[in-house]
């Protein structure tokens, strides 16, 4: 039996959020209107959300020797999630983010990965242990791609399924592409790997389908924000659109980050890909009622009373907390699986 259900390669960003009523034109100071500290990073927010689905969740990744890299060992530490294969960079301190929010929840953010950069294919070949130990690996690429593909390599070797989260979405290199199963696009990414318009409806099949040739994949999983979901899995040779969750979303960051993480503990635990991604829309659903990102990471439980209720009553709008809160927030700002009854808190 594999020692964890899932184990994620990822980003660690301290996020330091200022609130203004608008940009600052180029020399100007404003006064803010707001201001918080979060801990976040695509790859601690599925990892913590994995945990809370109940899988055996490891990290691998880089952090500082500073007081941030502390908080993000207590954060993980506190969810369950083992973080042995974390790196400490002597000299380079922990990744940090400055998103500017304004009142419309529109946001600009300035990130320096810092240590998170300085991650290399020789520290994850160290954490070797951990990505063949697992049935499953969730990547994203805010670390370097040398990291990236190494991950990915090993891990597919060894069997897993690799899960990738084509953010921050850009040129994708070939052979690291070639060791992925499973693509987890937003939108935006989804256009941006496709050149197809991801606002038409009728172009969604399309684009899943392009995307699933293209790179050879088992499946692939669109996420429309408070449009649902896209689901195509080519091994079960199927395709279904999931609608979004009535709920009433306060935030809507980390949502992405929560789909993922549900989706890779949910495979972990052998769901059928679309069984899985039911249940990662509703887990994505639930994490946009709560204030922060891995904060609002819904436990299984929660995330399956969601799913049963809209089952059993279409149209129902239940308010469902997560169990735990710790604060975190990432920069994905996306909400798969939502559809808002409020509109989304700056």
């Amino acid at each position: 039996m594999s020692e964890y259900d899932v184990c994620v390669l990822g980003s660690f960003m301290k996020d330091l959020v200022a609130s203004a009523e608008r940009r600052p034109l180029p020399g100007e100071t404003l006064h803010g209107t707001g201001f918080a500290e979060f801990l976040g990073g695509k790859g601690v927010n599925q990892a913590i959300a994995a945990a809370r689905m109940g899988a055996r969740t490891a990290i691998v990744g880089t952090i500082g020797e500073d007081r941030y890299g502390e908080e993000f060992l207590e954060l993980l530490s506190a969810n369950g999630v083992d973080a042995s294969w974390v790196v400490r960079h002597p000299s380079l301190g922990t990744g940090v983010g400055l998103p500017l929010v304004l009142p419309d929840g529109g946001n600009s953010i300035i990130i320096v990965s810092r240590a998170n950069a300085a991650i290399t294919a020789a520290d994850v070949d160290a954490a070797t242990e951990a990505l063949v130990a697992s049935k499953v690996l969730s990547v994203q690429l805010e670390l370097p791609v040398e990291a990236s593909h190494s991950a990915l390599r090993l891990a597919s070797t060894a069997g897993a399924t690799t899960i990738l989260t084509p953010a921050p979405v850009g040129p994708v290199d070939p052979a690291l592409a070639a060791y992925v199963d499973v693509l987890v696009p937003n939108e935006v990414e989804a256009a941006a790997l496709t050149g197809l318009d991801c606002e038409d409806e009728s172009q969604v099949p399309a684009i899943a389908r392009k995307l699933a040739e293209d790179w050879d994949l088992r499946g692939c999983v669109v996420t429309l924000g408070a449009r649902g979901a896209y689901v195509l899995d080519r091994d079960g040779g199927y395709e279904e659109r999931i609608a979004a969750h009535q709920v009433a979303t306060v935030d809507t960051v980390g949502a992405g980050d929560a789909f993922c993480g549900s989706l890779a503990a949910s495979l972990a635990h052998d769901a059928p890909l679309i069984e899985a991604a039911r249940l990662a829309n509703a887990a994505g659903a639930l994490s946009t009622t709560t204030n922060g990102a891995a904060a609002s990471a819904p436990t299984h439980e929660a995330a399956r009373s969601l799913l049963t209720l809209t089952t059993t009553q279409p149209g129902a709008s239940p308010t469902v907390p997560p169990a735990t809160n710790h604060p975190s927030t990432s920069r994905d700002t996306t909400q798969p699986g939502a559809s808002a009854d409020t509109s989304p808190a700056s």
